[in-house]
């Protein structure tokens, strides 16, 4: 039997006391301290018992703290009382187990201490309720976003399809919840809309099915952002290399699913480039002219915290001196070619590594429908090119399910040579460390994603990847 005090006060802490003596199984022992006898619910169990006291009081709570007690909550309304409780405790026991409510942001370093807070369990169990949203298991198992339950909205890929029919790698369809009641997953069990269904796996596999899940190609740069954004630097760029860079963004503004596209102008000139550039201002462009900003990184992380921005635009040399500062706004870059937007209709995948490539695949479908390309994926794997590549198996999977077909190409020679002269591809790329740490040394490397530079003169689009 572990021994278990809780010190309490408040409406909250009351609620607490009595869901706990509701459940409680009498396989723990409780000591309860409260401020005052309002907080203790009417119905109390035998192997409960109580103190009415200020916790605040060293001596007073030094006379408890006499027992042995496997963990201590603290559930008080007040901040004060709450550190000086905490300090209280701890110079009595410094190695007792303590899990405190936080309302107020606390700063308390201790290895020992578990801090809820609830206004984050607030906000997630609100959030919850919204429509469109991942609901995650947060109290069972590691807690991290394994365990995720989603409905299928009218018009998903996923309606209609028995079970048998969805690949499920590295994840589980674990239950179907269907009018209130529990399905157990067959293979012939066919999934409907509103069905709610309940996944297991891999927490980043699970946030790419969701998106699968809940939306139609057609999205992007959503869940990003909602708009496009192009930084023209009239110092750094001539005349050429502003209009073709503009030309670009408003294409792409045209084709993809963007809100608004925002122009940024650093270092402005009088001249008629500059007067060409603020003639776009318009409902949905945005040109905003920086007469005294000079630090173009700077501007772009101003502008990239600031406002609701899922794409950036730029040209090569631009990206190649900041590819730091375009990493760390953690948004997809869609970097100029020589060769001409409008020559683009095949999108490109290489990889000799499917982990990075596999999060951002429902990305790549959804630039490719929407810029109307075909899909090519190219593997090369020097060292085992006998092994059944997994990327070729997540794609064949993800075609199945949005219904596009994919050109698997399974290359015995490095197909970067191959593809170097070709104008019509957009590659795509996940932005990752590898992208900063690629530079002339990375030649002798077998990597794809470190020898981007390869294709400097293609089109590409680097997809930020999720590190945590």
């Amino acid at each position: 039997m572990k021994k278990i005090l809780i010190i309490a006060d408040g409406i909250l802490a009351k609620q607490f006391l009595e869901k706990v003596m509701e459940t409680e199984a009498g396989e723990n022992s409780y000591t309860i301290i409260t401020y005052k006898e309002e907080t203790l619910p009417k119905k109390r169990p035998e192997n409960f018992k109580f103190f009415e006291f200020d916790p605040t009081s060293y001596e007073k709570l030094a006379v408890v703290l006499n027992e042995q007690f496997f963990q201590i909550m603290i559930l008080l309304s007040n901040e004060i009382d709450v550190t000086a409780t905490y300090k209280n405790i701890r110079r009595i026991d410094n190695k007792v187990r303590i899990v405190l409510m936080d309302r107020w942001g606390l700063q308390l370093e201790d290895k020992r201490l578990f801090m809820v807070n609830s206004r984050e369990i607030l906000a997630s169990r609100f959030t919850d309720h919204l429509p469109n949203m991942p609901i995650m298991a947060q109290n069972i198992g590691l807690g991290i976003g394994e365990i995720m339950e989603v409905s299928i909205p009218v018009g998903s890929s996923y309606a209609y399809r028995h079970l048998a029919s969805i690949e499920q790698s590295k994840w589980k369809i674990a239950a179907v919840y269907r009018a209130n009641a529990l399905l157990l997953p067959r293979p012939t069990l066919m999934l409907l809309p509103n069905d709610l269904i309940l996944l297991v796996g891999d927490p980043k596999v699970l946030q790419s099915v969701f998106r699968s899940i809940k939306r139609e190609l057609g999205q992007f740069p959503s869940p990003f952002g909602s708009s496009i954004y192009c930084l023209v630097d009239m110092l750094e760029m001539n005349d050429k290399e502003m209009e073709s860079l503009l030309n670009d963004a408003l294409l792409l503004h045209s084709k993809l699913n963007s809100n608004k596209l925002h122009i940024k102008v650093i270092h402005p000139t009088y001249c008629k480039s500059l007067d060409k550039i603020k003639s776009y201002h318009s409902t949905h462009i945005n040109v905003m002219i920086d007469y005294y900003e000079t630090n173009p990184r700077k501007v772009l992380r101003e502008d990239t915290e600031t406002m609701d921005i899922g794409l950036i635009v730029t040209m090569n040399r631009f990206f190649q001196h900041n590819r730091k500062a375009l990493y760390k706004t953690k948004l997809p870059v869609f970097k100029m070619g020589k060769r001409g937007f409008s020559s683009l209709n095949q999108g490109v995948v290489l990889s000799n590594d499917a982990h990075e490539i596999e999060q951002e695949s429902s990305v790549i479908f959804d630039v490719a429908t929407q810029l109307a390309l075909e899909i090519k994926l190219y593997t090369y794997n020097p060292d085992h090119p006998e092994a059944k590549n997994s990327l070729i198996e997540h794609f064949e999977n993800l075609s199945k399910i949005f219904g596009r077909e994919v050109d698997m190409i399974q290359s015995e020679k490095n197909p970067l040579f191959k593809l170097k002269n070709r104008d019509n591809i957009l590659q795509f790329l996940p932005f990752s460390h590898k992208i900063l740490e690629s530079n002339m040394l990375s030649i002798f490397s077998t990597d794809m994603d470190k020898l981007h530079f390869k294709l400097a003169d293609n089109y590409q689009l680097f997809i930020p990847v999720n590190t945590n």
